[in-house]
């Protein structure tokens, strides 16, 4: 059985190698898996230090490491690594996706194959994630798809619509076995290679947020399902190279344009000003609460106000690609 896996390296080079590394560990099992290792233009020396670090590592003959032109995003790295993997004589029967900062534990990959060999139906599996450290908790990549009914219940943080609106929060509480679900992080994901084959290659247009939701749902409408499997465990750091889950910095404009594109894309403009509409709405209701509570909002700085900025275009607003100075 032959694994591709495939770990995206932005300005992380020393985190990256100890995950390339347990990465090499998990592959014992299958001695015709490798992993590609794709630099995405970091531009400070990691694409050398990843070199040099495979070289002393002796993995040479099981790690390949390229470097990108430009840094594209989670989505173009992946495509860079795994587009050539698909057109060569030696083909992957699965890529495996895993984030520079997650470290699967022993059997991880394993558990993961047993199960996409035992559900022919199923072209995707995802890992249990948790923190790094015993007192961390677990980490939220079992979703649901957004929609019109999510969007309203996310932005509005009000515990009884989202009792009402249960069935639509994208991140309901996570299961406790494994069970099919509608999408997953990238953290640790399996993919089938007739995955691709049925949809195609990640859709590269994100640059970063969506791009495994607009996945799993190309997958699922292609009659593919996605499953979150307990068994397979994997620690992960989180958010080293975005920083996004600081509410003190503002949310970076690839968000904004990611969530557009998912909406407009796979739902259409009526849906996306829908959504759009709720959010705000939802989102005004809410700080007036917090305002008269005196409580805080518990949003990104500014969020509220680039939301409408972006979305209304009161003046031009970035395509949601970061300057050289923006970290992805």
């Amino acid at each position: 059985m032959k694994i591709q896996v495939v770990i995206i390296n932005f300005r992380t080079a020393d985190m990256t190698l100890d995950a390339v590394g347990t990465a090499i560990r998990e592959l014992r099992h299958f001695p015709s898996g490798w992993v590609s290792l794709v630099d995405n233009a970091s531009g400070d020396g990691s694409l050398e230090k990843l070199k040099d670090g495979v070289l002393k590592a002796g993995w040479g003959d099981r790690v390949e490491v390229r470097g990108t032109p430009m840094n594209g995003g989670f989505a173009y790295g992946c495509n860079y690594a795994i587009g050539p993997a698909l057109e060569s004589d030696n083909k992957p029967d699965y890529v495996y996706l895993l984030n520079s900062d997650a470290f699967p534990e022993n059997g991880a990959i394993d558990r993961l194959v047993e199960y996409l060999e035992t559900h022919p139906e199923c072209g995707i599996a995802g890992s249990y994630i948790h923190g790094t450290e015993p007192a961390q908790p677990s980490h939220t990549t079992a979703f649901r798809f957004p929609s019109v009914q999510s969007e309203f219940e996310a932005t509005l943080g009000m515990g009884i619509v989202s009792r009402l609106l249960d069935r639509w929060i994208v991140a309901p509480p996570l299961p406790t076995v494994t069970t099919p679900v509608d999408w997953l992080a990238g953290a640790s994901m399996l993919i089938r290679r007739e995955v691709f084959e049925s949809i195609g290659l990640m859709d590269d247009g994100y640059f970063l947020y969506f791009e495994e939701t607009d996945f799993c749902l190309r997958a699922a409408r292609a009659g593919w399902a996605t499953a979150y499997v307990v068994e397979s465990r994997v620690a992960h750091v989180g958010s080293v190279s975005t920083g996004f889950q600081d509410l003190s910095r503002s949310t970076p404009t690839y968000w904004y344009a990611s969530r557009r594109r998912y909406f407009l894309k796979n739902h259409g403009r009526a849906t996306l000003w829908a959504a759009n509409f709720v959010y705000i709405i939802g989102g005004l209701i809410r700080r007036a609460r917090s305002w008269l509570m005196r409580r805080p909002s518990h949003e990104p700085r500014r969020h509220m106000r680039d939301f409408l900025r972006f979305n209304l275009r009161f003046r031009k607003f970035p395509d949601g690609r970061p300057s050289q100075t923006e970290n992805a």
